[in-house]
């Protein structure tokens, strides 16, 4: 059974020094409140994967606990650059930044890999730029049926996934609902799960469209209400359009945005809580 436990305990069990880490949500059920727990928690030197890197990225690469980011697209939805990710390319600030690069359907079938417990997957992509030419966990590989050249792409494991979902039971059983990207392959493709949820229930009542992920699959369950802002859960939040236009200047300004993780992340103190 999976264990149902704070946030600061969760992620001080399950995510460490070095780890390769997923953190993934579509749109909505973005786990922020467990980046902002890593960041207390002083955890660096992080092998990040995320479809979409988006702020929750922006500010993990901004104090400096990334090493690698795995990504697909990285981008600040409907404002534009991610001012943090983009220093630390342009100028290793505040610390150089490896980048893996994929498409989205790449990046989904690695996933699909890694939760299949296969080395790799097969698609028709990467056709007309050079991406394979500038990773090592993307190559051709030859149809033994039909001979054609098709695109391969490595599993995806990471130590630790982590997504926001609505409910939890007692047993620790997860539902969610809405928008869905690839939290299920990412959760069945890691090592250690952790969950953050809007609350947790007597049971899980069935929804339309909603998917259940059994407790066996998941290491802790941390009950975060509004875990997911500034993104929204389904059912329960609205997204905070103006916090994704204001972000575009606070992680302009190096200043600013050490200013903005000390306020809102961080202790009074100013300093991680390791």
């Amino acid at each position: 059974m999976s264990e149902i436990c704070s946030l600061h305990d969760a992620v001080e069990k399950l995510i460490h020094d070095g780890d390769t880490v997923a953190l993934e949500g579509f749109t909505h059920l973005i786990p922020s409140a467990a980046a902002h727990e890593i960041i207390r928690q002083g955890i660096t030197d992080l092998t990040l994967v995320r479809m979409t890197p988006d702020i929750l990225y922006d500010q993990l690469i901004g104090v400096g606990a990334v090493r690698k980011l795995v990504f697909s697209w990285g981008g600040s939805p409907g404002v534009g650059s991610l001012h943090r990710f983009r220093d630390a390319v342009e100028n290793g600030w505040p610390r150089p930044l490896e980048l893996d690069e994929h498409s989205h359907a790449g990046m989904a079938n690695r996933y699909v890999a890694g939760a299949s417990k296969l080395p790799f997957a097969v698609l028709r992509g990467y056709r007309g730029n050079d991406i394979a030419s500038r990773t090592d966990t993307a190559t051709t590989v030859v149809c033994p049926f039909t001979g054609e050249e098709l695109a391969a792409v490595a599993a995806l494991n990471p130590d630790v996934t982590v997504i926001h979902a609505q409910r939890a039971d007692r047993s620790g059983n997860i539902q969610l609902w809405g928008l869905l990207g690839v939290q299920k392959e990412a959760v069945l493709a890691a090592d250690r799960v952790l969950v953050t949820v809007e609350e947790v229930v007597d049971r899980l009542a069935p929804l339309p469209g909603a998917i259940t992920l059994p407790e066996w699959v998941v290491d802790a369950v941390a009950v975060v209400p509004g875990g997911a802002h500034p993104s929204y859960a389904a059912g329960y939040s609205s997204r905070d359009n103006d916090f994704y236009r204001e972000w575009n200047g606070v992680s302009r300004d190096r200043a600013v945005f050490a200013a903005w993780i000390r306020e809102n992340v961080l202790n009074s103190e100013g300093a991680v809580t390791r």
